[in-house]
């Protein structure tokens, strides 16, 4: 889902004005931001109404350190078009994490949220992130092989599983979860598939009424994720719980409550948040059981079966997204994940199509 504005001075370090003390989970920036234009004379397109910019030509290794265009990535990105793609890219694994940590920095991110550390998908796994035998616990090697082994319902050719079981926001069941994600794909599959869908949660949202919309924004979520647990007793695997990118994120429990409805600080948009698989285990909190499930089921309806709010993307090697999908087929990817703020709501905060003028 889609992750989830002022005008300022590139140059000047008022862009981010810390409102907060140092060690908060809160997000930096006092107001949203606006793109300022400084990507614009590269090739770009939307690919659907809704959701998903390419870049075909772009290399990010040739402004990976312009912060201008790098803080234009993010406002881009996030504000309007929920993911970004990029053909064929030389980046490596210093610069996705350099990438990745930049961009929420220059958005105002905790100082205290670094990369994240995946509990599972870590360097105790073995897998090399580069050539040269590298193993990284801030990277997320995201392999379909290993994904078979640990979970084999979910990842075989002939499993019955529907595939909507996948969606997913990234590590929702930590206290401070993720603002932006990038995957590089460094193996495809040999045969046809391993895309990738993605799903506008601004625009779902949107698509309740407002009596709905009034009703999720009133709603916590307890976010659970016990698979990793799983693992662990089946298959005896280590689990990182201790700091796992920032000081919230520690243990084995992988619970957390958070809004259903998402405020995004740097758009200052509304997003629903509380739906998909990182709920599936979960709850929503002060209603019954059988409430919590009609809830699961309508919200899940709205991003599942609303087709023109998704954007499918086929791979190609080393094509790189910035924002997992379970397929039959071989694919391994890296996966660089910064950490964001305290996800909060903000009552005060706008829908994508008010804030786009397109309410009706």
């Amino acid at each position: 889902m889609a992750p989830p504005s002022a005008d300022v001075d590139l140059a000047s370090e008022r862009l981010v004005t810390p409102i907060v003390s140092k060690n908060s989970s809160a997000s930096r920036l006092n107001e949203p931001l606006k793109y300022t234009g400084t990507l614009d004379d590269y090739k770009h397109f939307d690919v659907t109404s809704v959701i998903g910019l390419e870049f075909p030509k772009l290399q990010l290794t040739d402004i990976l350190h312009d912060d201008a265009k790098i803080r234009d990535l993010a406002v881009l990105e996030v504000s309007q078009r929920g993911v970004v793609f990029f053909r064929n890219q030389s980046i490596d694994i210093d610069g996705q994490k350099l990438l990745g940590q930049k961009l929420g920095e220059l958005t105002g991110k905790p100082i205290t949220s670094g990369l994240h550390r995946h509990a599972l998908s870590n360097s105790k796994r073995g897998i090399a992130v580069d050539e040269n035998g590298r193993l990284d616990d801030e990277i997320s090697v995201i392999s379909s092989e290993q994904n078979r082994k640990f979970y084999q319902d979910r990842f075989t050719a002939a499993s019955k599983k529907i595939s909507s079981h996948g969606w997913h926001a990234d590590i929702t069941f930590e206290h401070i979860p993720s603002d932006y994600a990038i995957l590089k794909i460094i193996k495809t599959p040999e045969d046809a598939g391993g895309d990738t869908l993605w799903a506008s949660g601004y625009e779902a949202y949107d698509r309740l009424s407002p009596a709905f919309q009034r009703l999720a924004e009133s709603l916590t979520a307890t976010h659970y994720q016990p698979a990793f647990n799983e693992v662990k007793a089946k298959f005896g695997e280590d689990l990182i719980d201790e700091f796992r990118g920032a000081p919230e994120n520690t243990g084995l429990e992988f619970k957390a409550e958070h809004p259903v409805i998402r405020t995004n600080p740097v758009t200052g948009w509304k997003s629903l948040f509380g739906a998909g698989h990182q709920v599936h285990a979960g709850w929503y909190n002060g209603v019954t059981e059988r409430e919590s499930d009609i809830l699961k089921d309508y919200f899940n309806q709205i991003i599942f079966e609303n087709h023109d709010l998704q954007v499918r993307f086929r791979w190609n090697q080393n094509d790189l997204a910035i924002w997992d999908n379970d397929y039959a087929g071989k694919r391994q990817g890296n996966r660089v994940v910064s950490l964001g703020e305290k996800p909060y709501f903000d009552p005060s905060s706008v829908s994508r199509r008010e804030a786009l003028g397109q309410t009706q």
